[in-house]
């Protein structure tokens, strides 16, 4: 199941895994993430959760995707559960980490929410680079 160098079993595994562990960090900080969102619980002008949700899922296809190619540039024999960890780990603080703070800088959030959104990333970037290193090419 692999097309030049990317093992697409792998890809779809690892965004289902992302998503999965994204739907219990929000469960589990939804109290703290919703205060540092501002967001006002009793509203009802929420958007509807379908489209988001499929929206979170495709983007997370895109990024496992994108981590597959960098984590398969590693080259031969390099891609281990291991180095997909260390990968994800620097995508994360290169790319995921600092694009969350700067932008909820500008948006006038507290570093509480950039907190906790970063740590979603940076569970979604581990888990990916873990399940993309462990499934090898």
């Amino acid at each position: 199941m692999n097309f030049a160098g990317m093992n697409y079993l792998a890809i779809v595994v690892a965004a289902i895994a992302a998503f999965a562990f994204g739907a219990a960090w929000y469960s589990a900080l939804s109290k703290p993430w919703i205060k540092a969102a501002r967001l006002d619980p009793s509203s009802k002008s929420a958007p509807p959760l379908a489209p988001l949700l499929a929206t979170s899922f495709v983007c997370e296809l895109v990024m496992a995707w994108v981590m597959a190619g960098v984590i398969g540039h590693l080259g031969t024999g390099q891609v281990t559960l291991w180095n997909g960890v260390v990968s994800g780990f620097f995508l994360w603080l290169g790319f995921l980490a600092t694009s969350t703070a700067v932008n909820q800088r500008y948006e006038g959030y507290g570093w509480d929410l950039t907190v906790i959104d970063a740590g979603h990333w940076l569970g979604v970037a581990l888990i990916m680079g873990g399940v993309i290193g462990w499934f090898g090419v």
